[in-house]
């Protein structure tokens, strides 16, 4: 008898043919979590996912495993031999370990191996009886029991569990391709990230830094976002692109009101670029409908103009409150409200358009050599290697 974590997925259910590859890429991100506990296995079978900890603490395995994207439940698993009496007994002690001991129960039992001699109903009969005479002041509620007890007959194995503990869902990580997404200072563009991850992206992202109007501390603060970000996305590269000679040209030759939307849309055109060279397939952003004036349907409408890939907003509709809730969950809240301002900031005009006209937009933007700017800025781009090792190093490692 010993116990084993077992892990449930959701979505990955519903694939049809493509399911071993999710199942496959999820066992690679798990295996990638766990690699710094020595001797854990994870294992696929049945339909199930198996990790064993070897002499490894439960605890911290499955707190590292609910960061893990399409997983959607972990349970601490007792696995004994599919015999009658070692069934029993190991519910029983199961019952009795749990912290409080409950008050309610009933047993759900699966059996998967046909030939096992008991039946499923049998099984919630028999063993729930046990559990009834061994175990003081508990009683059967099939309908809301504090404590749902699973059994699963697997060949010459079965396993047993009853706490669930949630995990994050959507899909693993690497599932759904690569996006390049856009990483300010603030409080949303991590938020954003994080729900592409969920959905199962491959996030790259690019930082536009103005030096010296903007900070050494400025971008120090948004590859702490990054860096963040590993801890459910793996390794994460940061472009750190070059912005102040596209900024100071603006400035002077740009309507001041134009100055917001003009830069952002010298920033799709170089994202688009990197995006092309990284073979990311979409853009992701922090905005949300309404919320500032470049987030206008207006804006948004003639800042996409200039890029042919898709642009992905995955907080579109969500308010202020519902990007801080998640931003505090995933632990960038404290870091995205660092004093330290990004390069939109800075240059922030005192009345920006909120319904810019393209047509305006082009015409301003022939005093700019748009192609050589962006191909300057693109080439002039430093790239930050980021692995969720270095969080506890608190190092990072650059190349150009």
């Amino acid at each position: 008898m010993n116990d084993l974590i077992l892990v449930r997925y959701g979505e990955l259910a519903l694939k049809g043919k493509n399911r071993t590859d999710f199942e496959n890429r999820l066992l690679e991100n798990m295996r990638t979590k766990l690699h710094t506990y020595p001797g854990v296995k994870v294992k696929k079978t049945f339909g199930r996912i198996f990790v064993e900890p070897g002499e490894n603490p439960v605890e911290p395995i499955i707190e590292a495993l609910t960061d893990v994207f399409g997983i959607v439940g972990i349970s601490v698993a007792r696995r004994v031999e599919s015999d009658l009496e070692m069934i029993k007994k190991a519910a029983v002690q199961l019952v009795q370990e749990q912290m409080p001991v409950p008050r309610t129960f009933k047993v759900v039992a699966r059996r998967a191996q046909k030939n096992f001699p008991h039946r499923s109903n049998e099984l919630n009969r028999v063993v729930g009886g046990e559990v009834l005479r061994n175990v003081d002041g508990i009683r059967v509620d099939v309908h809301q029991p504090e404590l749902e007890l699973r059994i699963e007959v697997r060949g010459e194995e079965t396993y047993l569990y009853g706490q669930d503990i949630q995990g994050a869902g959507g899909l693993p990580v690497g599932s759904s391709g690569r996006v390049m997404l856009l990483l300010s200072g603030g409080i949303d563009s991590p938020v954003a990230a994080y729900l592409a991850l969920k959905r199962g992206a491959t996030v790259e992202a690019i930082h536009f830094h103005s030096y010296p109007f903007t900070s050494e501390r400025a971008k120090q603060k948004v590859v702490d976002l990054a860096q963040e970000l590993t801890r459910y996305g793996g390794n994460i590269r940061l472009h750190v692109v070059p912005f102040t000679e596209i900024q100071t040209q603006i400035r002077s030759k740009c309507k001041d009101s134009y100055m917001i939307t003009i830069m952002r849309r010298m920033m799709m055109r170089i994202a688009e670029e990197t995006a092309r060279r990284q073979k990311a397939l979409a853009l992701v952003t922090g905005e949300s409908l309404g919320q500032v004036a470049s987030q206008t349907l207006e804006s948004m409408h003639v800042i996409n103009h200039v890029v042919r890939i898709p642009i992905l907003r995955p907080l579109i509709g969500m308010d202020k409150q519902d990007i801080m809730t998640i931003s505090k969950k995933i632990g960038t809240y404290e870091t995205s409200i660092l004093p330290y301002e990004d390069c939109c900031t800075v240059f922030q005009p005192k009345s920006p358009v909120t319904r810019p006209r393209l047509e305006l937009c082009e015409e301003m933007e022939k005093g700019l050599d748009v192609d050589a700017l962006v191909k300057e800025a693109v080439d002039g781009i430093e790239t930050i290697r980021l692995t969720p090792a270095q969080k506890e190093e608190g190092e990072f490692s650059s190349y150009f």
